[in-house]
């Protein structure tokens, strides 16, 4: 694949979280942190990778958005490929390989996704989150969340105490996002809780 060679000084941001990149980053050398900046500063720093790496390669694969900031720890040296002729690369796989590379990248970035929702969000909004991901739409349209786990499991998934947990629920009763209770809670207003999880 042709690739662009240039090097990043140390503090240059490199992607942004939720938005797309023309290209693909190899990291021959030099570390980049990874994390959920606040203005210019990194805020939540998830951790930091060196090269040589690919840079967040997940999110090529899958056409998506980048899901974390990245940003220079170091003065770095990178090769850059242009995203069409990287996706056009993974066209000339055998499809088994590509049905893996595929599935890794999807759970490498559901994982990335967690982590940064657990970072960047507090108890409602990831809350909100979870109970958007796991709702089914019925046949007439509404939308409502089967608890197939126990409470205190759902807690431990979104880093919050199973008390939290409870309280989070009845604060969104009250406002009237959800309703019900036991194992079967309806979505009464999915806009309201999207707004609510910033997605």
């Amino acid at each position: 694949m042709p690739a662009d060679v240039c090097t990043a000084p140390r503090g240059e941001l490199l992607f942004r979280r939720t938005i797309a990149s023309p290209w693909v980053t190899y990291v021959e050398s030099g570390c980049v942190a990874l994390g959920v900046m606040e203005g210019a500063v990194m805020e939540h720093q998830l951790g930091v990778v060196e090269g040589p790496c690919w840079l967040e390669a997940s999110a090529a694969v899958l056409d998506l958005p980048h899901a974390v900031d990245c940003m220079a720890e170091t003065e770095l040296r990178l090769r850059r490929v242009p995203l069409a002729e990287f996706r056009r690369s993974l066209t000339a796989m055998p499809e088994a390989a590509h049905t893996v590379l595929h599935d890794v990248a999807l759970a490498h970035r559901q994982q990335t996704e967690f982590a940064v929702s657990r970072l960047a969000k507090d108890a409602e909004a990831r809350c909100a989150e979870w109970l958007l991901r796991h709702a089914q739409t019925g046949e007439k349209g509404a939308m409502a969340v089967q608890l197939q786990q126990r409470k205190r499991s759902i807690a431990a998934q979104l880093g919050i105490a199973p008390e939290t947990l409870s309280r989070v629920l009845r604060h969104l009763r009250e406002r009237s996002l959800i309703s019900g209770s036991g194992r079967m809670l309806k979505v009464d207003d999915p806009g309201g809780l999207r707004l609510l999880a910033g997605v």
